[in-house]
């Protein structure tokens, strides 16, 4: 696994971002943000870019591999049409909208850690074949055409100078957005973990609302129109129930609690975190988050905008000195795009004085 930056972990081989610095990329003109810990929370209003950045961390952990690229930009509905080999006309994802929309021609996104480490450049190119994206990461680089971004077939960039078998060896990074996981992502990350240790973690998940009748989960079956599911068995009640009949919550809960399970020696990132999650879970929620993610090597970025979330996080984050966490708040002054850092001691000021940092 490629480094991510300075802060590298004894015998894993990932390191996590301590720093990061976004330029030309969507929303972002510019952006340093000089300190991220192992769990790192975002915060700002609705609009300022917090997305933006779990976006640029996304790409950058996939070295801008053709399929997050396309991912991104399909799932913001950012299309335009193309002409395909077949002089058709279809719609593809609008490679344009990756930069920021005062570009000047040829203008290039620039995605890394500060004071050293790989960095992701992007950037617009016009050849032979028309308009292009030119991708270098680190010492490699590659190129995608429009034609590659019009196909309807999955595609994986190749880059040049890439690793003897193959592989471009980019991050393991999961996203979760502001809504709940669907049946068939559950599913997937439930497959990666199911009969291992860290199953008792989406368990414990659960149980943070439901205590200790929560015996067991499972993804059975194959419902018409609806495919898996997941499945819980409570003490209390004779026959297993659908997870999602138990709330919003607990389905929140336990998609985290899988994406944390899945993600050791990677990165999580979190859209929204507090969404679905009472404000009187929020401290065991992040307890929950700050522990799964010192056990396993995991760097966790969250994005908020509500003042429950960050009083949770406070608390759990002065409740678990020894692990490394920080608020780190977007918002704009005199025009520009800024990040303020609230150490720990700040965090533990946010939950004992009821300061207001959104």
């Amino acid at each position: 696994m490629t480094d991510l930056g300075k802060t590298q972990d004894a015998g894993t081989g990932f390191s996590r971002l301590e720093s990061l610095s976004i330029s030309g990329f969507r929303g972002i003109d510019q952006l340093t943000i000089p300190q991220l810990g192992r769990v790192a929370l975002i915060a700002g209003r609705n609009g300022v870019g917090k997305t933006t950045v779990l976006d640029a961390v996304r790409l950058y952990a996939a070295h801008g591999e053709l399929d997050a690229v396309r991912s991104l930009l399909m799932s913001r509905d950012e299309l335009t049409t193309y002409e395909d080999e077949d002089g058709d006309l279809v719609d593809g994802p609008a490679f344009n909208r990756l930069f920021h929309r005062n570009r000047k021609d040829q203008a290039t996104i620039v995605i890394g850690p500060l004071g050293g480490g790989p960095v992701l450049q992007i950037a617009e190119t016009v050849g032979t074949e028309g308009k292009a994206l030119n991708v270098i990461f680190d010492d490699r680089q590659k190129s995608y055409t429009e034609k590659e971004f019009a196909s309807r077939l999955p595609l994986i960039g190749r880059w040049l100078g890439q690793d003897e078998d193959g592989s471009t060896a980019s991050s393991r990074c999961e996203l979760l957005g502001p809504g709940l996981l669907r049946n068939a992502h559950m599913g997937r990350l439930w497959d990666r973990v199911a009969l291992t240790d860290h199953e008792a973690l989406a368990l414990d998940a659960i149980r943070l609302i439901f205590g200790s009748q929560v015996d067991r989960a499972a993804v059975i079956g194959q419902a018409p129109g609806i495919g898996r599911r997941v499945v819980v068995k409570l003490s209390n009640h004779p026959h297993p129930v659908p997870l999602k009949s138990l709330g919003d919550g607990a389905t929140r809960m336990f998609g985290v609690a899988l994406a944390l399970a899945n993600c050791r020696d990677g990165i999580l990132l979190i859209d929204e975190a507090e969404n679905g999650i009472h404000y009187s879970l929020q401290s065991k929620f992040w307890n929950m988050v700050l522990r799964a993610a010192e056990a396993h090597n995991i760097q966790v970025l969250a994005t908020t905008h509500s003042k429950d979330c960050i009083d949770g996080f406070a608390d759990a984050a002065s409740n678990n000195s020894d692990i490394d966490a920080n608020l780190v708040r977007i918002g704009r002054r005199d025009g520009e795009l800024r990040a303020v850092d609230y150490s720990i001691e700040d965090l533990e000021a946010v939950a004992e004085q009821n300061f207001e940092v959104r």
